[in-house]
């Protein structure tokens, strides 16, 4: 499993709020969804997004950004611009007085704004649930992130500009895929940039020993790795594996396992209706029992809770 691959594996848009936003200047929208990542990439037009902490950017056509929940922020032709909708979560929409705007604005299939023919247009996708391990991945990205035109050349923007406005049997699906292809490429470029401040267990893939002992664990989760096992296949003393990998990843190699399985676990909580048994024997834990333990541990909620919480979330 390489570096990205490892940081992208579990988060599976399933159901995203995807729409194509179409604006007249004067125009601004305040976002207070706590969706946990939004991508949004100007097709067309000029755009400035403005966290309530932080830098605000401008997007040009073919700039693409990513907003990290569940902080708010703005979207306007410019920074004055007052609000105009405010976006609250469950994709409710409403006037800054509070009055209901759903429906009102709607110009088509998941399209939206003030005229179809406006002179701004956004493409804008939501994931709307956050999966253990995609934490992880949101923990890796700044609250607000943007890639210009001339470092971000994806072809998947025209296909998605197609297909989002489609009102076909499973497109649905069609459109989650796209989003994911969509985060993954963008990641891709936002990773290779020197400015991104990638997580430590990410940049320790890059370490010969370090990173064979983190590629072993994530292929394997189920092995009875212990940190003997674990260092003669670094080929290195257990205290020499024990003391770079803390060094290089903050924590050491058990607690780092024990974290990676759970973050497995809770993501098939999330996406399977396999038993606790099942999980807990995919990702190295001998019984329901053990897994239910460690989980409530770390989580402060037994792992039915936890599929419980994500149903009704």
């Amino acid at each position: 499993m390489d570096a990205l691959a490892g940081l992208l594996e579990g988060p599976r848009a399933r159901g995203a709020f995807m729409i194509r936003a179409c604006f007249e200047p004067p125009w601004s929208v305040r976002v207070e969804d706590r969706a946990p990542l939004t991508v949004m990439v100007m097709v067309r037009g000029e755009a400035w997004v403005v966290p309530d902490q932080g830098e605000r950017i401008a997007l040009r056509a073919g700039d693409l950004a990513i907003a990290r929940g569940p902080d708010p922020y703005t979207c306007a032709d410019d920074p004055d611009t007052a609000p105009q909708a405010l976006i609250l979560p469950g994709a409710e929409c409403r006037y800054p007085d509070g009055r209901s705007l759903n429906g009102s604005m709607d110009l088509g299939v998941r399209t939206w704004g003030d005229r179809p023919d406006g002179s701004a247009v956004m493409l804008i996708g939501t994931y709307l649930w956050e999966g253990e391990i995609s934490g992880r991945l949101l923990n890796a990205l700044p609250p607000l992130l943007c890639l210009p035109a001339d470092v971000w050349n994806c072809p998947l923007t025209p296909y998605l500009m197609d297909e989002i406005v489609r009102d076909e049997p499973g497109q649905e699906v069609v459109l989650d895929r796209l989003l994911d292809l969509l985060v993954i490429a963008a990641l891709r470029a936002w990773f290779s940039r020197p400015e991104a401040a990638a997580p430590a267990w990410y940049r320790a893939l890059a370490d010969p020993v370090v990173g064979r002992v983190l590629r072993l664990v994530q292929d394997d989760p189920a092995h009875p790795w212990t940190v003997a096992s674990l260092a003669a296949k670094a080929g290195v003393s257990r205290a020499a594996l024990g003391r770079r990998f803390t060094e290089l990843v903050g924590e050491p190699p058990m607690t780092y396992l024990t974290g990676w399985r759970l973050a497995l676990a809770a993501d098939a909580l999330r996406d399977t209706g396999d038993t606790l048994d099942a999980i807990a024997r995919r990702v190295g834990y001998g019984s329901a029992f053990a897994l239910s333990s460690a989980f409530k541990r770390v989580y402060g909620v037994s792992p039915q809770e936890h599929r419980v919480r994500v149903v009704v979330g």
